[in-house]
């Protein structure tokens, strides 16, 4: 047996608490393996987390889900919190514009894509003219196939020209949907990501986009419940432990951490694309630069608290305006009057480094004038958010510098939304290559103690 311990008791590093961590590391406890989880900062995940302002609990970005993420649920409901997100019990999403005009996207019982068609009918915001090109468009995107390397070295914006959509309609649809969920425009944003979301969301279930939002902080969602989850089935979780380098020693992997190297029988590494690179094992990667070459794209967002109420949607998107998308988050951050509006802005490379003067001096205004209750309301409270690196820049050709989870060195495994999910970068993604992380350590692992076996 040359002293080989069962793939159960095989000591498991994971290196990075954000949702791609945390989901491989609660894949492993479960499978059984002995799993440290190691995370530079002092709290747990990643680039979803909420801090204390000023008597507030604060989310650092609007994140929500959709049905068809299920994974991400079912990760939800392992760590004990699935009933903390309330989920429409069909697709709705109010939509207003500069004027004030107003629209409403929406989906039927019927089966998709036909679950659409009255909501498409109806949409105000676009001319007849413009609807009758965008159901031809519908029709057409709904044949293309994600996986088609072809798809991903083209715009979504070019694509849409070549199919008749004019200006008006991708302003006040396709970009509604593809600024938020790939955080860039439709002329910069890959076909192959764009297709997917469509697709997958909007496309194929009828249920599939039904949005759901967070009934609690972030932080009570994610990171702590998740870290009590891991330390009850007897994982090791060490915060402030910033991983420096992973070296090969001997089958296994030495995890240098600020000064202690802590041993492995295999690692997952569920870190940022940049970090990823500057901490890997040598060889690990045939192209040690692909991660760097995804480069990355900001979200910024802006939040007022008013002394009264301003609108009585829980989440609104906007068009034709500054503002994208605003979140009523009075209950969740403990507001016990007036309301708290977080407005969601993607893509925000314009914003990412204005001050907050010139960012009240925008988005009050525009407030107002979406909300015209917000004109005579009083902001009390008037903050900003940044997320430089929010998701890695999803544009034609990303897919290229996607790696797998497999790495070159048996035993080092990725994870991460920006690895080849098959999923544009959100949290659906990120569970999805935890979860994979995992089944391939611990397929690998296997493998490694039968070989010692024979």
């Amino acid at each position: 047996m040359s002293g080989a311990r069962p793939a159960g008791q095989r000591r498991v590093v994971v290196v990075g608490g954000g949702l791609a961590g945390l989901a491989a590391a609660c894949e492993l406890v479960d499978r059984g393996a002995r799993v440290t989880l190691l995370e530079a900062r002092a709290r747990l995940g990643g680039a979803t987390f909420s801090f204390d302002r000023d008597g507030l609990t604060v989310d650092n970005g609007q994140h929500v889900l959709l049905r068809c993420y299920t994974e991400y649920r079912a990760f939800l409901d392992r760590i004990g919190v699935g009933d903390r997100i309330a989920i429409q019990d069909r697709f709705r999403v109010p939509v207003v514009d500069a004027d004030g005009r107003t629209g409403e996207l929406f989906r039927t019982g019927l089966p998709a894509p036909l679950h659409l068609g009255a909501a498409l009918t109806r949409y105000g915001l676009l001319s007849w003219a413009d609807r009758a090109r965008v159901s031809v468009a519908v029709a057409r995107l709904r044949s293309l196939d994600p996986a088609d390397p072809r798809l991903d070295d083209r715009s979504f914006g070019s694509w849409l020209a070549q199919h008749g959509q004019r200006r008006p309609a991708i302003d006040a649809l396709w970009n509604l949907i593809t600024v938020a969920a790939l955080n860039t425009d439709v002329d910069d944003a890959s076909l192959a990501l764009c297709v997917m979301v469509f697709r997958t969301a909007l496309l194929v279930r009828s249920d599939a986009a039904d949005i759901g939002v967070p009934g609690v902080p972030l932080g009570r969602l994610h990171g702590d419940p998740a870290g009590a989850y891991l330390r009850g089935a007897g994982a090791e979780v060490r915060l402030r432990s910033a991983v420096r380098r992973i070296r090969r020693s001997g089958e296994g992997f030495e995890i240098e951490v600020d000064g202690e190297t802590i041993s492995a029988d295999a690692v997952v590494v569920a870190v940022p694309s940049d970090v990823a690179a500057s901490v890997l094992p040598d060889g690990a990667l045939a192209d040690p630069s692909a991660p760097a070459k995804l480069g990355s794209k900001p979200i910024v967002n802006v939040h007022a608290v008013y002394d009264t109420r301003v609108t009585d949607s829980s989440f609104t998107a906007v068009v034709g305006s500054p503002v994208q998308w605003v979140f009523d988050r009075t209950d969740t951050a403990g507001v016990t009057s007036g309301q708290y509006l977080a407005v969601s802005l993607s893509a925000a490379g314009e914003w990412i480094d204005e001050p907050v003067a010139r960012l009240r001096e925008v988005f009050l205004p525009e407030l107002a004038r979406l909300f015209p209750k917000a004109e005579p309301a009083r902001c009390q409270k008037f903050f900003v958010t940044r997320e430089r690196r929010a998701t890695f820049h999803q544009s034609p050709g990303s897919s290229r510098w996607r790696p797998t989870a497999h790495t070159l060195l048996p035993g080092c495994v990725l994870a991460g939304a920006w690895t080849a999910t098959g999923w544009p970068d959100t949290m659906e993604g990120a569970v999805r290559s935890g979860n994979n992380a995992a089944r391939i350590v611990d397929a690998q692992l296997a493998r490694t103690v039968l070989g010692s076996a024979v």
